[in-house]
């Protein structure tokens, strides 16, 4: 091996580019090794890979359990809002106040909720009668176990005073008006106000997430009721940690729901909707079953499209089973991949849907860079040789980005992933992606072997048969001709390379080439560009949260038209915030007094503190100090039935004769728009920062903020730190290459399409949920795939122009790069169909990723990399510079030997 020094340069670029060699050479040593050893012994590496998917297949059957527990795969794992919730339930029974910790759709236990809504035009009110039919029809529903039959009565949460069922205010509301109705009393005469209203009782209620879609009466001090569209009930199931309280519970929520199915079919002028605590779960595992037979389809699609892409007109050299065998190669890597994940007590969940198309975009891009590295090695080398050589061609590279995707996923996979769905997709991926790459140098390498002793035998692709001689085929008919065609007609002993007749190297080379490099067109593509980068970067700027857990549900599922309906009909207020001061307060003080209203201005508030308040100030009764204020507190105010329920709001402790409050609770609900999530997450960062300066020691609680809590930065830590950890190994590898600027340009060219999927997604209307996330992290891997060999390769041809080297990378690795990507992309198409949220995103994102991918790798960068370096000019110095030597030698034999000249 001799390095000759380049003039000007120094001795450490010297040394640097040998070791740079020295490694790059010594890899593809190592893989010509390791693809003799494969070629040598087909079998065995043919068996082994089978025999583990066939072991691990099995476990996949048996050991298969689906994850039903979806606040810990979605919601932050490691949250304050967590740590808030243990520390309110430690002072107040979370299960006792779930009634007044209203939260949209993530109420904590089990439960029933109906949302009844009335025709357009129509008044809920005036069916008052309708409804409480529909009630006690709930009431009196019946739930067998063992038995014994349960009703609601036997499982519903107990009030503290009564011990009766906890029910909406808003029942007892209805009850008035239809007691009105029967003694012809008129709807107007029964008061009834928004959001607060006075019930019989005489209690205060808060009322404003169970009537929804109220028009009030115009200039109304009170704020009655002129008309309303939808009423919501909610039926709440005690929960006691038993394994058969909870049975019980999930077949009384199952009767529920058949019964609103039931009732709704029974009175058709109203619109049922019903929900329960199971629901969430069985619309977020609905998409795996809805989605299994165009999974099937996608692989189908891909099989055809792998099958037509490595055919050519030539039988011998046409290899439509290769990528046949390629695809079949990633799909029982998949399987023995999933096998491994449940063989160590892994839990599916609908987000795993991604995996099959992830692994298929990754492992097929092998395939078929090992099927182009076959065609380019010389035919007239044994076929244990060529395929030592397309191993020492090819797995470079390949290693090189299977190594990246898994550093990608490995970090996503680390403990700085507070997602659990995320970490759980990015733990399978790396297994996957190490399957992958053993599958495909060891079954996919086999049949490599298989394929190309055929070739070398001159035995048919198809039909496996010998193929006759030319002078035979020219005696038979034209179609049994085209069939057995060899392509001798085309080639001759003088062609390089007889794969050049593949209709997509043909069209690269004769047709995309020439017309990518045009003049012409460079200005247009440049164009091109900068609308896709204005694009990307609007899009960048108006990215969304997705912590809407509607996003991974079934599209047509009980739960988002529910989700919808509420968030028409009850989202005017946010959901009820629970202050829990939890420190000893002086609340007869006027100071005290003022600090929290301070901290509920502009809210809504249920609470102990005002009415006591004005309890006091309508009884013109004085408690400015602290024994009088408490003695008046448990002596007459909570004393009264109005204000009896707020003894659950109060924790007093005694000291001797002497009576403390040691911790109180009240409700604060604020006044939103329909984008209800986003507001209360506003709140939340409005709210706690105020605990950490005001002298009142308090925090704030909701069970939604369980999965709002940081929940941005939560789904966005994955991708920001697999990016980083991309870009620091491409930085460490940067001397490490073969060309610096290799890894230059392909960090350039993965940050101009990871930016552009992510600004197009969110133009798209595509939030940043954990999907959005994992399909982004993929972008990276992908993007390297594609772009890392056609940069290598430009980087290191040494032709005379930019031009003549963007055309010959294209030609040599362009194949490949559009058989993966069509495959990909073509695959991707039957998830449109999957009436899901979830694969909705997945197909927007994936699409994405290729069509920018591609757009790079034929659009973009063959025409920028003519643009800028690195430049081809010293290639061509030194061809000059050999020329004019080897001139000037014949000029001095000439003037030695003048004889010579004269003899000519």
């Amino acid at each position: 091996m001799c390095f000759l020094r380049r003039p000007g340069a120094s001795a450490g670029w010297i040394w640097w580019r040998m070791l740079r060699q020295v490694i790059h050479r010594g890899l593809q040593s190592f893989f010509y090794k390791l693809g003799l050893f494969v070629s040598r012994h087909p079998v065995f590496f043919l068996t082994v890979p089978a025999v583990l998917t066939i072991i691990f297949g099995f476990s996949l059957l048996n050991r298969f359990q689906p994850d039903t527990d979806l606040e810990s795969l979605v919601a932050p794992s490691h949250s304050l809002a967590k740590i808030e919730r243990s520390l309110a339930s430690s002072l107040f029974s979370l299960d006792q106040s779930k009634n007044q910790l209203y939260s949209d759709l993530h109420t904590p236990g089990r439960y029933g909720r109906v949302i009844l809504l009335s025709k357009p035009g129509g008044n809920i009110l005036h069916q008052a009668d309708v409804i409480l039919q529909i009630h006690r029809a709930v009431l009196e529903m019946k739930v067998n176990y063992k038995g014994y039959n349960y009703t609601f009565s036997h499982l519903c949460v107990l009030r503290n005073q009564d011990k009766k069922c906890v029910l909406d205010d808003i029942i007892s509301v209805l009850e008035d008006l239809r007691q009105a109705a029967l003694s012809n009393k008129t709807t107007a005469r029964v008061q009834v106000s928004y959001p607060n209203t006075k019930l019989k009782d005489g209690r205060s209620s808060f009322i404003g997430h169970q009537l929804g879609g109220v028009m009030e009466v115009p200039n109304s001090k009170d704020q009655r009721v002129k008309s309303a569209r939808a009423i919501q009930i909610t039926y709440y199931l005690q929960t006691y940690g038993s394994v058969t309280q909870d049975l019980i519970g999930e077949k009384w929520e199952s009767e529920f729901c058949k019964l609103m199915h039931k009732m709704q079919l029974d009175h058709q002028d109203l619109q049922l909707y019903s929900l329960a605590s199971f629901s969430l779960w069985k619309d977020f595992h609905q998409t795996s079953l809805l989605a299994r037979g165009k999974i099937l389809v996608s692989l189908l699609l891909i099989l055809l499209t792998a099958t037509l892409s490595s055919s050519m007109k030539d039988c011998l050299r046409s290899k439509p089973f290769l990528g046949l065998l390629g695809v079949l190669t990633i799909c029982i890597s998949s399987v023995t991949a999933a096998g491994i994940f449940f063989i160590t007590d892994g839990k599916y969940n609908s987000t795993l849907l991604g995996i099959p198309f992830f692994a298929m975009g990754h492992g097929t891009k092998g395939v078929f860079e090992l099927l182009s590295g076959w065609r380019r090695t010389r035919e007239n080398l044994p076929f244990k040789d060529r395929v030592a050589d397309a191993y020492s061609d090819v797995m470079v590279s390949y290693t090189m980005t299977s190594s990246l995707y898994f550093i990608a996923f490995g970090m996503g996979a680390s403990p700085f992933t507070n997602i659990e769905a995320v970490k759980v997709f990015c733990q399978n991926m790396c297994v996957s992606v190490l399957l992958n790459y053993f599958y495909i140098f060891s079954f996919f390498g086999s049949c490599l072997v298989f394929a190309g002793q055929l070739e070398q035998n001159r035995y048919h692709s198809i039909f496996c048969c010998k193929i006759p001689s030319a002078e035979y085929l020219d005696r038979k008919p034209v179609w049994f001709q085209t069939v057995m065609n060899d392509g001798h007609q085309h080639t001759s002993h003088h062609e390089a390379d007889p794969y050049q007749h593949h209709f997509i190297q043909h069209f690269l080379r004769e047709h995309y080439n020439e017309w990518i490099t045009n003049i012409y067109v460079k200005p247009f593509v440049v164009i091109l560009y900068l609308i896709y980068a204005s694009f990307s970067f609007m899009g960048c700027l108006q990215i969304n949260d997705g912590a809407n857990i509607i996003n991974l549900l079934a599209s047509e599922s009980p739960s988002v038209s529910y989700a919808l309906i509420q968030q028409k009909y009850f989202s005017n207020y946010s959901p009820v915030i629970g202050f829990y001061i939890y420190e000893p307060l002086e609340y007869w003080n006027g100071t005290v007094q003022e600090d929290l209203k301070t901290l509920s201005q502009g809210f809504n508030t249920v609470s102990w503190i005002e009415q006591y308040y004005q309890y006091l100030r309508v009884g013109n009764i004085s408690a400015t100090n602290k024994s009088d204020f408490i003695s008046i507190l448990q002596n007459s105010f909570l004393k009264k039935p109005e204000f009896q329920h707020f003894k659950n709001d109060i924790i007093f402790s005694k000291t001797g004769d002497e009576n403390n409050i040691i911790a109180s609770r009240l409700y604060l609900v604020a006044r939103t728009s329909e984008n209800t999530q986003r507001e209360a997450v506003e709140l939340l960062e409005k709210l706690r920062p105020l605990s950490l300066i005001q002298s009142i020691k308090f925090i704030v609680f909701n069970p939604t903020f369980v999965f709002m809590d940081h929940y941005g930065l939560s789904v966005t830590m994955p991708v920001l730190i697999s990016g980083f950890g991309i870009l620091l190994m491409l930085i460490l590898t940067f001397f490490l290459v073969i060309h610096p600027l290799g890894n230059f340009w392909l960090i350039l060219s993965v940050t101009s399409i990871e930016l552009g999927v992510l600004g197009l997604m969110t133009l798209w209307n595509v939030d940043m949920d954990c999907i959005s996330i994992l399909c982004l992290i993929y972008t990276l891997n992908f993007a390297i795939d594609h772009c890392a060999p056609l940069l290598y390769t430009f980087v290191l041809a040494t032709e005379h122009t930019r031009t003549q080297c963007i055309k010959n990378s294209l030609q040599e690795h362009g194949t490949a790069i559009l058989q993966n990507v069509s495959s990909f992309l073509i695959g991707l198409v039957p998830l449109l169909f999957v009436p899901s949220n979830l694969t909705f995103t997945l197909f927007k994102c994936l699409l994405l990723a290729g069509s920018c991918t591609l757009l790079h790798c034929f659009v973009i960068l063959p025409v920028f990399l003519t643009f800028f370096p690195p430049s081809k000019k010293h290639h061509k110095k030194k061809k000059r510079a050999k020329r004019k030597e080897r001139e000037e030698i014949e000029c001095i034999e000439i003037q030695e030997n003048p004889d010579h000249v004269t003899a000519v």
